[in-house]
This record gives structure tokens, C-alpha cells and sequence, in this order.
């Protein structure tokens, strides 16, 4: 499979600087353009976060769907099984391997991983 460049991913982040914030706790994601040897900071999306205690809001999740439809995969401090099937359905892989790791430095070495074909079927 050929991989186009950039890769578009979001980032549930905190404070903008590692992969810190829970999926359904999420406000914004940050969207970057990743490039095999580079990232570039997009934009930040505004979401309604849907892990409202023990429920949730469905309007709420397909809005995050929505916000991040475009992107190849969103990266989580945690994600829980069901919002990773929904993210399934619509092609955008749920990645929490890099929890708590800096954003950029994970980003790229996802990217050389996918380019490798080795992130294929990795969470």
C-alpha cells in the first residue's frame, strides 16, 4: 500500500506538548501535516467531549468523528473499545502506544512505521 505524505493526525493533548489526554475527555485535537522527516502544526479543532462520567454523548462523539474524519489516525493517552470501533468504521486508526510521549517525536516515529508497513494492525 502507498502511503501519501503528509499524513494527517490528531492529537488529544493537554497542554500541546505530549499525547496526555483521554479520548472521551477530549476539548480539542491538535491536527498535524506529518512528513517522513518533519511534522507541521495545522490547526486545533474544537470538539464537545462526550465521557460524561459513567455515560456518554452520542451527539457529542459524532461530532469528534466528524472533527477528525480526515485524519489518518488520532492519538490518545486512552481510548476505550467502543469509540476505537466507531473511529474504525470511518478509516481513522485509534493509536495509544504513545501515551504521554512528546507529540512531534511520536508522530514522526509512527510515520516511519506506518511507511515501513509495521503499523499496520498496532494500537
Amino acid at each position: 500500500m502507498m502511503i501519501e505524505f503528509p499524513l494527517k493526525l490528531a492529537v488529544a493533548t493537554k497542554e500541546g506538548m505530549a499525547i496526555s489526554e483521554h479520548f472521551g475527555h477530549a476539548k480539542q485535537f491538535h491536527i498535524y501535516a506529518v512528513y517522513p522527516d518533519h511534522c507541521r502544526f495545522i490547526e486545533t479543532r474544537q470538539v464537545a467531549h462526550y465521557c460524561l462520567g459513567q455515560h456518554s454523548d452520542q451527539s457529542a462523539m459524532a461530532g469528534i468523528l466528524e472533527a477528525i474524519k480526515d485524519c489518518h489516525a488520532v492519538f490518545v493517552a486512552k481510548i476505550g473499545e467502543g469509540p476505537t470501533e466507531k473511529l474504525n468504521n470511518i478509516g481513522v486508526r485509534a493509536v495509544s502506544r504513545y501515551a504521554y510521549q512528546a507529540i512531534e517525536a511520536s508522530l514522526l516515529e509512527y510515520v516511519g512505521r506506518v511507511a515501513a508497513g509495521e503499523a499496520e494492525h498496532e494500537f
